[in-house]
């Protein structure tokens, strides 16, 4: 869990992104026990239904399951869920924009791919 909670956006939002980051990562793995309610509750001291918000987005978006009277548990596929969808973020918010700047300067896709091969070599890019 993130040490603290940012006050420019939602905290339900933040919540939901925690979980989503922990799966995508690793740490939280398809079939187990997310975080519940009253632990993150207790832990950022803030009010439930805000808590409950973020996961119920979470198992709307089938990411998230209940077990009645148990808690909430990690979907099967939810880690290939989120990848696919932030990749396709990734290449609209990211990659798009990269190519259309690139274009305003002439770049060609070779000149932006050994740019990218040289921040790689450098270790900018992991």
């Amino acid at each position: 869990m993130r040490p603290t909670l940012d006050d420019k956006r939602p905290i339900f939002q933040q919540i939901r992104e925690m979980i989503e980051d922990e799966i995508v990562d690793g740490r939280l793995l398809e079939e187990s026990q997310a975080p519940s309610t009253n632990q993150l509750v207790a832990y950022y001291k803030i009010n439930p239904a805000t808590v409950l918000k973020g996961l119920n987005e979470l198992v709307d978006a089938g990411i998230l399951y209940k077990k009645r009277g148990v808690g909430m548990f990690v979907a099967k596929g939810a880690k290939a869920t989120l990848l696919n969808e932030r990749k396709q973020v990734f290449q609209e918010d990211y990659v798009a924009r990269m190519l259309q700047e690139a274009n305003r300067l002439g770049l060609s896709v070779e000149d932006v791919q050994q740019m990218i091969d040289s921040m790689k070599k450098r270790g900018d890019a992991k």
